[in-house]
C-alpha cells in the first residue's frame, strides 16, 4: 500500500464554525463531532480534516486543494458569494483575481481563522 494522509488536526478559534465554513465552501460533509474533540470535515473518501479548538495565536498553515476545473469553478462562486476575499497569489495583495500562469487556475484565501486556503486546478509542483 503507498502512503497516504489519513487525516490532519486543523487548529480554530471555532471549531464548529471553521469546520463548517470549509466545507460549506468545498460542497463536502462534516460533523460537529466526531472522534474526541474534533469537528471534522470530510475531504473526499480517504482525508479528513479534524478542526480542534486552540488558544490564540493560532499557528497559520497552508492547506491545496487540487481540483477540477468545474469544481474550481464552483468553489469561488461559493468563496464569492460568502464575501471571502482572495487572490492570485501566495503572498500578493487582495486583488479578486484568479491566477492562469501555471496552466491551470489558482486562488489563494485566508478563511478560517488566517490559515492560507489554496485552490487549483493544475499542479505547479507534479509537471508531467
Amino acid at each position: 500500500m503507498a502512503v497516504q494522509l489519513d487525516h490532519i488536526l486543523v487548529p480554530s478559534v471555532n471549531k464548529i464554525a471553521a469546520a463548517r465554513q470549509l466545507a460549506g465552501l468545498l460542497d463536502v460533509p462534516w460533523s460537529e463531532t466526531h472522534i474526541g474533540p474534533f469537528s471534522a470535515v470530510f475531504v473526499n473518501d480517504g482525508l479528513t480534516f479534524d478542526f480542534d479548538e486552540w488558544p490564540e495565536p493560532i499557528p497559520l498553515i497552508h492547506f491545496c486543494f487540487r481540483v477540477s476545473q468545474a469544481e474550481f469553478d464552483a468553489i469561488l462562486s461559493r468563496i464569492q458569494a460568502a464575501g471571502i476575499s482572495y487572490r492570485s497569489n501566495v503572498h500578493g495583495p487582495i486583488d479578486y483575481t484568479v491566477n492562469t500562469a501555471h496552466g491551470g487556475s489558482i486562488v489563494y484565501w485566508n478563511v478560517p481563522d488566517g490559515h492560507q486556503w489554496e485552490m487549483l486546478t493544475v499542479s505547479y509542483a507534479r509537471r508531467p
